[in-house]
């Protein structure tokens, strides 16, 4: 009797299958070229994925060789930019016709939307001439686009610039503050606080003014606010490739922590005043006097509050970690240190830091003081160190080890898949504009930017100072800088949608 009601209730079940079949057979077609359409998308994704995978385990090997090998002449970073430039270029001549469909959308006076930017989503109703209906698709705001690549390859190999700032950078930042020689740092504190903050400074309206000087005079289109943000943007050091090398040859240690410690500090006072020019540059496109001081007061604001976002994290994970028995789990122990380092930039992001003012004053697309995910840089940047002063004393072995290595490793694909996709990027990035003239006097500002910085400050420095920063010192501090700011152009130049996202 059991087995005969199954028996119906599947040749039921197969009746209304095949019935629907027949009754829905074009709107079952659209079906599967839609799942065929997904699936492309997921193999092209796996396939770029892979791509980045395989240029990592490249550099790896290379690296592996190099230190084997002892070899000095050319640094593993260099060549996974090398690497990334030749993956690039194949992507880009290859021959590859995996094609990309568009449809330019152009709205007629919807009276239901009325803002000025565009909008988040954009519902389409697509009319399929085998389906039995009209169906609606969701398509995500990404930005504007100028130029259209036909290469889907190429396309989805130039990755979403919120990868770089939410995955990529936070651990980057966070590792120089957990790795952070606190000794010679704290000792080396006031000379490497005078570089970052007064030095960046200069090298910014160094750098601003003669390329807005050199542009004058060639009667360019560029204003004093977008020279000056370049100038900020440019006047980043982050010496990697010269802090390996440094490690390697076992330099003295006040150098490494001067070096070091101006890196990591002046990359975020660099985007924190690059994101002030953004904000309050007037209208007219130089600077008003209440603009130019609401842009100190909230670049100080800014600063403060991301510093005390960061520490204040940090010191109620020391004390988590200190009078809780959690170091007998030391899985939940590193867990929760993880989650809250990285909570701590995503907490920075999220809070608003601004100091009110004028909103016709604002030229960029946000209220916030930072488009580049400044806050979190400089919270996340001091949270590290604050774990590094409290929290690491409080936890168990097995967590010290597990932490300190997890952050090494995130830290030492994070920096080489960058270098990667910089020398990717060259080809793949479709809006490149080659300005002989204007990188001309940009490398030359650069020098001049990074000599205003240096050597003034170091004789100001020597005044009060013990011991005194030799000359050799200041040579490779000048030397050290400039080379990382050429790079830093040149990522500026290969890819500025990962600096400037948020730009006219």
């Amino acid at each position: 009797m059991a087995g005969g009601s199954v028996e119906r209730l599947v040749q039921i079940v197969s009746l209304s299958v095949l019935l629907q079949y027949a009754f829905a057979k074009p709107s079952l077609s659209t079906d599967i070229e839609l799942d065929e359409k997904y699936w492309n998308t997921h193999r092209i994704d796996s396939l770029n994925i892979l791509l980045y995978t395989f240029l990592l385990i490249l550099t790896v090997v290379t690296i592996w060789i190099f230190k084997y090998r002892r070899a000095r002449y050319l640094h593993e970073t260099g060549l996974a930019v090398i690497y990334g430039l030749i993956v690039g270029a194949i992507l880009r001549y290859s021959g590859d016709r995996t094609s990309v469909s568009h449809m330019v959308v152009v709205p007629k006076g919807d009276p239901t939307f009325s803002n000025p930017v565009p909008p988040d989503s954009l519902w389409l109703k697509y009319f399929h001439p085998n389906a039995t209906q009209n169906r609606t698709y969701a398509y995500m705001f990404r930005g504007e686009i100028p130029e259209s690549l036909e290469n889907e390859i190429v396309q989805k190999a130039t990755f979403d610039p919120e990868i770089f700032f939410n995955i990529l950078l936070p651990p980057i930042i966070f590792s120089a503050g957990y790795s952070l020689k606190r000794k010679h740092f704290f000792k080396n504190l006031g000379a490497i606080f005078t570089f970052a903050f007064l030095g960046t400074t200069i090298s910014t309206f160094v750098v601003g003014g003669l390329v807005y000087g050199f542009l004058w005079i060639i009667g360019s289109a560029y204003s004093f606010i977008d020279c000056l943000l370049f100038g900020a943007l440019i006047s980043a050091t982050d010496p990697v490739t010269v802090l390996a090398i440094f490690s390697d040859l076992h330099v003295d240690v006040n150098l490494y922590a001067l070096v070091f410690g101006e890196s990591v500090l002046n990359d975020a006072v660099a985007i924190v005043l690059s994101g002030s020019i953004e904000s309050y540059g007037s209208d007219s496109g130089g600077f008003e006097t209440s603009a130019f001081f609401m842009a100190i007061l909230n670049f100080l604001w800014t600063f403060s509050m991301s510093f005390l976002i960061g520490s204040t994290m940090g010191c109620i994970t020391a004390m988590l970690t200190k009078f809780t028995r959690l170091k007998d789990f030391p899985l939940l122990e590193s867990a929760l240190f993880v989650l809250m380092s990285y909570s701590t930039f995503l907490m920075a992001e999220a809070a608003d830091l601004t100091v009110a003012t004028n909103k016709n004053k604002i030229r960029g697309v946000s209220e916030n003081v930072s488009s580049l995910s400044s806050k979190g840089i400089v919270a996340v940047l001091f949270c590290g160190i604050c774990q590094a002063h409290y929290t690491y004393n409080n936890l168990s072995a097995e967590s010290r080890i597990a932490t300190k290595s997890l952050f090494e490793l995130l830290n030492f694909l994070s920096e080489n898949f960058i270098f990667c996709y910089i020398g990717v990027s060259m080809f793949t990035f479709d809006h490149h504009k080659w300005d002989v003239g204007f990188i001309s006097i940009a490398f030359v500002a650069i020098i001049v930017g990074r000599f205003m910085n240096i050597y003034p400050l170091s004789f100001l420095l020597n005044i009060g100072r013990r011991p005194k920063i030799p000359t050799n010192f200041m040579n490779m501090l000048f030397f050290s800088g400039a080379v990382k700011l050429f790079d830093h152009f040149c990522l500026l130049h290969s890819n500025i949608n990962l600096v400037y996202i948020y730009g006219d």
